[in-house]
């Protein structure tokens, strides 16, 4: 067996109602605690009850919910300059994961002297970060379990910052939390999740590990058995457990066996035409995992079976494919970028973004080229 690196946040906490005792978990966020979060997570209330619970525990805390979808850089900083004119010790992440990919880099920028643009890649992140808390309020990015956190910079490109500083210390998932989730985010979430565990079990990183490779099975057990109650019973309790446990150990896949090409062609949808990341993730899959089959359709064939029993035992790729595309469908997902207003035309520029990306590319199992991407993306229009 090759040798493999596996890092994980430290302490996971999950259970229905662990919301309630955040403060518990707090004392090691310090007297002043940063909650970055959205304005949409403060008017459901979650956001100022968290706050509450904690100043009853004895913490100031001040919160900052200016986190948009794909937060741009300018976000990150004014939350940092937040941080330090409060001179925060501690710092929580309540909301979807651009809430706690822009929480990460708060933590991180806040105590250190290092800038944004120093950060970004992989392993460039010196440190000390704040301590940190992430409580995911949706099933999609796994982030709470990730050293990774994603950026919009400039107009519309996206950059990532990789480091194990990044790994909060503890992850706190609270089914409850999700189930104000609208079914279309429900959906485009869960889909993500399942990206994040295929792409993990078929990456052609270095560190495609053993670990990884299960722990994405699991994930697929778990997301491809409760997605469609889920979405179509979002009170589910069961169905949103099932979710959440899923998409964390979709993120403890992905954060060690990294992401490849369906991820490399989401970002441009999301930096030009502002789709949300797990939707941009669900238009694209089914054509890349077509263009990936000679290479691993083998792989497909068997997570498969783990998705929809029905085909356990199978081995025609193929018919993996035909069954996600008939989920997304189910689902209530676009079919196709022309539904989401990307005009015809655009495509050249989408390609040219996607093989910026890279760092995902080179995970892909196969090669990618510019002519490859256009042709995924025509497929998909």
């Amino acid at each position: 067996m090759k040798p493999f690196i596996f890092a994980t946040t430290p302490r996971v906490i999950f259970g229905v109602g662990s919301i309630a005792r955040l403060p518990e978990h707090a004392a090691a966020l310090g007297p002043c605690i940063l909650i970055v979060s959205d304005r949409g997570m403060v008017e459901t209330g979650l956001v100022p009850q968290v706050a509450e619970t904690l100043h009853r525990a004895g913490h100031a805390v001040v919160i900052f919910d200016g986190v948009v979808a794909d937060p741009p850089d300018s976000v990150i900083m004014e939350a940092c300059a937040m941080a330090r004119g409060c001179d925060a010790t501690g710092v929580i992440g309540l909301g979807g994961g651009s809430s706690l990919d822009a929480a990460k880099l708060v933590a991180l920028l806040a105590g250190t002297p290092q800038q944004l643009d120093d950060v970004y890649g992989i392993g460039l992140a010196k440190g000390p970060r704040l301590p940190l808390l992430l409580a995911p309020t949706t099933a999609g990015t796994g982030s709470e379990v990730t050293p990774i956190a994603i950026v919009t910079t400039g107009a519309h490109e996206k950059k990532g910052v990789v480091s194990p500083l990044l790994l909060p210390d503890i992850a706190l998932l609270d089914p409850e939390t999700t189930l104000g989730l609208p079914p279309a985010s429900t959906a485009a979430t869960g889909v993500d999740a399942m990206v994040h565990a295929i792409e993990a079990f078929t990456t052609a990183s270095a560190n495609a590990n053993p670990v990884s490779r299960a722990l994405a099975r699991e994930a697929l057990r778990l997301l491809g058995g409760a997605i469609t109650r889920a979405v179509h019973q979002g009170d589910d309790l069961e169905a949103r457990s099932d979710m959440l446990l899923g998409s964390m150990l979709a993120g403890q896949a992905f954060a060690n066996a990294p992401v490849a090409a369906v991820h490399a062609l989401a970002y441009p949808l999301g930096g030009h035409f502002g789709i949300p990341h797990g939707l941009s993730n669900a238009l694209v899959l089914t054509h890349v995992m077509r263009f990936n089959a000679p290479a691993c359709g083998d792989a497909y064939a068997l997570l498969g079976g783990d998705i929809f029993p029905a085909l356990a035992g199978g081995s025609d790729p193929q018919a993996v494919i035909d069954a996600v595309t008939a989920l997304s469908a189910d689902l209530g997902l676009a079919a196709r970028l022309r539904d989401l207003g990307v005009p015809r035309e655009a495509l050249e520029t989408l390609a040219d973004d996607a093989m910026k990306q890279t760092r995902l590319l080179v995970n892909n199992p196969r090669e990618v080229t510019r002519a490859d991407a256009l042709a995924i993306y025509e497929a998909a229009w």
